[in-house]
């Protein structure tokens, strides 16, 4: 049963994961390997994609093995991070485009992320795909890093929470789960947390969080692979359980579904099995591996414990949000506004 189909029985049987494939087709290997330890998930990515045919069998094909209410997750905030891309799907500017626009004219750049929100929600949804990891909100940080750059929608922490908000709502009216991303914030980084591990040394992080805060009813949000000295000088926020309880349980007040950064990401050293266990333990919902390498992706489905009654609830809480926010649009309608206000 996909996103927005409502509350589903045996949610237990899915483990606390969602993992990536190796390539355009399941294989065998993993297609059995997800009918004896079934994640809670999978999420596909350019390798994964090559047309809308191919794609609809590959989903087909990850619906006859993982349990009926599995997610299905893609990476597509619009810009340089979309998988969905021209000639069989639309393109869609970067975050930063609504922020320009919102500084000129606020309604006008609201309706513009709102409206961009929907269009990939429609795009997602009609794919076959129940979550899209988006919107950032990341502050934008004059000499940060450019990993977030110009997905980052402003500077100000309440334009990145409004705009967000508006992008978020538009993926909910399309019937497709947004993701809040990077909690408690990535935009301060110097390094890419793809490469190596950041350092925030910053005393004051209250702009960081504050999107966060104001976006905490947000049904899932993504935890930033980065140490804050201020928060925990030991581990990085995907581990820690100082920051997941103190800051965005507590702090922020977000109640969603928590799910790590990809734990393939090379900020963090170890096993990805282990580093699931950790972030698990440390209070994440759901463990996100995608590199599709089958041995670790099948380590880490043995080594996850089982879901805990918590996430369940938080899981069932956000497939609800987007069944009751669903509305009935037309693309075409959508992207000719759109257009007129870019």
């Amino acid at each position: 049963m996909m996103a927005g189909s409502g509350t589903v029985p045996g949610q237990s049987r899915s483990l606390p994961a969602i993992v990536g494939i190796a390539g355009p087709s399941l294989l065998a290997e993993e297609a059995a390997l997800f009918r004896a330890f079934p994640p809670v998930g999978v999420i596909l990515f350019s390798r994964n994609i090559q047309d809308p045919d191919q794609l609809a069998g590959l989903i087909a094909a990850l619906r006859q093995v993982l349990p009926d209410h599995a997610d299905l997750m893609v990476d597509q905030e619009g810009g340089r991070v979309a998988r969905l891309r021209p000639p069989h799907w639309h393109a869609h500017p970067p975050a930063a485009t609504f922020g320009k626009l919102f500084a000129d004219n606020p309604a006008a750049g609201l309706r513009a992320a709102w409206l961009t929100g929907a269009l990939i929600g429609l795009d997602c949804r009609d794919a076959g795909f129940t979550i899209a990891a988006a919107p950032v909100l990341d502050i934008s940080i004059p000499g940060a890093h450019d990993v977030i750059g110009d997905r980052a929608f402003a500077q100000h922490p309440v334009a990145v929470a409004r705009l967000g908000a508006a992008v978020a709502n538009g993926l909910l009216a399309a019937g497709v789960l947004p993701v809040g991303k990077h909690a408690p914030g990535h935009g301060r980084a110097r390094v890419d947390s793809h490469l190596t591990l950041p350092r925030v040394d910053d005393d004051d992080l209250s702009a960081d969080i504050q999107p966060f805060t104001l976006r905490a009813d947000l049904p899932w949000m993504m935890t930033a692979h980065i140490v804050y000295r201020t928060l925990d000088p030991h581990f990085p926020a995907t581990l820690s359980a100082t920051v997941i309880k103190r800051i965005i349980r507590e702090r922020i007040g977000f109640e969603g579904v928590l799910v790590t950064d990809d734990l393939a990401m090379k900020a963090l050293s170890g096993t990805p099995a282990d580093l699931a266990t950790q972030a698990l333990a440390a209070g994440c919902d759901i463990a996100l591996y995608c590199s599709g390498d089958f041995a670790l992706t099948e380590a880490l489905l043995r080594a996850c414990p089982q879901m805990t009654p918590a996430t369940e609830r938080r899981l069932r809480a956000g497939r609800n949000a987007a069944l009751n926010q669903r509305l009935n649009l037309d693309p075409k309608a959508l992207k000719a506004e759109r257009d007129r206000l870019l």
